[in-house]
């Protein structure tokens, strides 16, 4: 399908560059690299997280409409292992939970954590536009955590949404998906359940990773995302709002950084061509781990403790992912393909080709979804896509539904762009009915 150009247009309007700093520092990728291979393996992002995290609660406040809104926070548990990775500003996990007041069932208390998107910062916007009318539509609460590098995580030296480094990207998604989990547990301990994780763009690629490390049936409602986010930042229109320039020069001209990406490069390549277990870092972290619970947990954890609250069809059009090229008009497939032709001849050549496959490479290492656990049961996820979505391409990578076998895929006729702007309808509702599957299924 062709491209959005609302998606193309409102892309341009906006003149901010991402990794404004570059790739970040050599060593801090590959120690993200070789941690993604640990939690990337089932059930071990749980087992780094220790099963009862310290939660505080900040404030428990009654709205007139019988909404009940808490708000908390805790240290992610990414500190634990790389205590020097993040910016201080990120280290604290900031939440807000949007509860009734009473519940109809003592059985059935749906909750949905919601991921944040690209800019989307602080609470508010997530909290009117989905979780208010979630609960006001099917009674089903919410959990909106704040990103790292987002609203009071952003570091101070960060323009807006811009991420200083290609590293800053993969930590917030370690990040998230570790900080899912101590979230997950929280809600269980307070008695909250069926769980449920959604988000918009960026967001649901966060979301489809945090259900990926969770080793239990879970709601899972990603939206404008796909399987991986390589082709985001090569091929979409974000590819755009880089500076190719500054990434290749990095790797090229700075005094020690080529000898560096060289061999970092070959690196990844190896990881990505086996399968052994990175049985060092395995050991380190658990090293890491108890020398924490011995002697720095005490510190970290200092005044937070946990905190029981509770002791006691919409107007879009969807299509079934069975498209073929015989039903899309002649001149939509041959502007497809010459579009894919001359996108790759309009390059400066050599100039982008060594930064954009590097960037590649490193992109679906980590965000591809094949290289993390299947969800336990793909029966209970919903998927959106915009079938003339700009910033998220579907060509040339693998098929959610090759990797999720069993995942339900719908389209909106519509780009990325619009599809926030006009169908939160449509999001909502396969969250609801993503919810009401599993209460058929388990309850």
């Amino acid at each position: 399908m062709p491209c959005s150009k609302i998606d193309i247009i409102y892309r341009s309007l906006i003149l901010s560059k991402y990794f404004d700093q570059g790739w970040g520092n050599p060593n801090v990728l590959k120690k993200l690299l070789k941690f993604r291979k640990i939690v990337s393996k089932s059930g071990e992002c749980c087992k780094l997280v220790p099963e009862y995290y310290p939660v505080k609660i900040t404030k428990d406040n009654i709205l007139p409409n019988s909404v009940r809104i808490i708000e908390g926070y805790f240290i992610t548990p990414f500190e634990l292992y790389f205590p020097d990775l993040l910016p201080a500003e990120t280290k604290n996990a900031y939440f807000q939970a949007i509860l009734p007041l009473e519940w109809k069932s003592d059985s059935y208390k749906p909750i949905c954590l919601h991921m944040a998107g690209t800019g989307d910062h602080y609470f508010w916007r997530r909290r009117q536009l989905i979780a208010k009318p979630l609960l006001y539509e099917a009674g089903i609460a919410s959990i909106i955590i704040e990103n790292p590098f987002y609203g009071l995580r952003k570091p101070s030296t960060q323009i807006g949404s811009v991420l200083h480094n290609v590293t800053d990207i993969f930590l917030m998604g370690v990040c998230l998906m570790m900080e899912a989990i101590v979230l997950f547990r929280w809600c269980k301990r307070n008695g909250f359940g069926p769980l449920g994780v959604t988000g918009i763009s960026m967001g649901g690629h966060m979301a489809s990773l945090a259900a990926a490390s969770w080793p239990f049936p879970i709601v899972l409602v990603p939206c404008l995302s796909w399987s991986t986010a390589s082709v985001v930042f090569t091929e979409g229109v974000m590819s755009k709002a880089i500076n190719w320039d500054l990434l290749f020069n990095q790797i090229k001209n700075i005094d020690g950084y080529n000898t560096e990406h060289n061999s970092l490069l070959q690196e990844i390549k190896e990881h990505i061509n086996r399968n052994d277990p990175v049985d060092e870092l395995s050991t380190q972290l658990n090293q890491n781990l108890d020398e924490q619970q011995n002697n720095d947990t005490q510190h970290i954890f200092r005044n937070i403790n946990t905190f029981s609250i509770f002791k006691q069809n919409s107007i879009f059009d969807i299509r079934k992912k069975n498209i073929s090229l015989e039903n899309l008009p002649a001149i939509d497939y041959l502007n497809k393909l010459l579009k894919k032709v001359s996108r790759k001849y309009s390059r400066k050549s050599k100039h982008y080709k060594e930064a954009l496959d590097f960037m590649s490479i490193i992109m679906d290492d980590c965000t591809n979804l094949s290289n993390y656990p299947v969800p336990v049961d793909t029966s209970l996820i919903i998927c959106i896509c915009a079938l003339n979505d700009a910033y998220v391409p579907r060509e040339g990578v693998v098929d959610l539904s090759h990797i999720w076998p069993g995942v339900e895929i719908r389209y909106l006729q519509c780009g990325h762009v619009s599809a926030f702007l006009f169908h939160q309808r449509a999001f909502r509702q396969a969250i609801i009915e993503a919810f009401q599957r599993y209460q058929s299924k388990y309850l």
